[in-house]
């Protein structure tokens, strides 16, 4: 009998990182605008204060009356509807970001990462979890590459402002509507405007998160010859 010999089928091939420059580009690009956005809106609750609540009361009346807006007031709803779709926008890119650059460092580490995937959206919204999964997530990008190195602190900025612009009396997440808002910069404006503050400086520190983290990332890769 004719024995057969049978070939070993090629390997796969090594995966390879991908670039994260542009990916970087954007979510600073998206950064930059989500922290104007919440610039204006500050100015707006700024402007709400100086102008004094009208003598008709605040918007909400309670007992589901709710007053006519008037100019200042209706021009505020629609720039904190602005302010929301761009930070849904920003949130998105972000995502895009942090998902390249913690794959590429599954590739440079060969190491599986220390939070599933699952936690890359849920970490920012499950209760009590999302006070330091994100930053777990972000912070193990670079511990896996680099773990020799100290964590640029740059991440502890970043993180330390965005809880304080979350827990904010009109943060990133608050269950008052437009029109308490409003009321609450009538009555008493100066936790919104710290708050919106607080939002407006993590933002600027992500932005610069995200270059400091693929800036070493990408000279990382160059190193490696990928």
């Amino acid at each position: 009998m004719t024995g057969v010999t049978l070939q070993d089928s090629p390997a796969a091939p090594a995966p390879h990182p991908r670039p994260a420059g542009r990916a970087a580009r954007c979510a600073v690009a998206a950064l930059a605008l989500a922290g104007t956005a919440w610039a204006v809106r500050a100015v707006w609750h700024l402007r709400l204060s100086l102008a004094g609540e009208p003598a008709s009361g605040p918007p909400d009346q309670g007992g589901g009356t709710h007053r006519p807006l008037n100019a200042l007031e209706d021009s505020y709803h629609q720039v904190a509807s602005l302010g929301s779709a761009v930070t849904a926008v920003c949130a998105v890119v972000f995502l895009f970001w942090l998902d390249r650059v913690r794959d590429n460092a599954r590739v440079l580490s060969g190491t599986q990462p220390r939070y599933g995937s699952f936690w890359l959206l849920l970490g920012w919204v499950v209760p009590v979890a999302n006070l330091w999964i994100p930053r777990g997530v972000v912070a193990d990008v670079h511990r896996s590459v680099f773990p020799e190195r100290r964590l640029p602190a740059v991440v502890n900025w970043w993180w330390g402002l965005w809880l304080a612009g979350l827990a904010g009396s009109a943060g990133i997440i608050y269950s008052d509507g437009t029109d308490e808002i409003i009321a609450r910069a009538y009555s008493g404006v100066l936790p919104l405007l710290a708050a919106d503050l607080f939002v407006v400086a993590a933002a600027a520190a992500a932005a610069l998160m995200v270059r400091t983290l693929t800036a070493a990332q990408q000279e990382h890769i160059a190193r490696a010859g990928y």
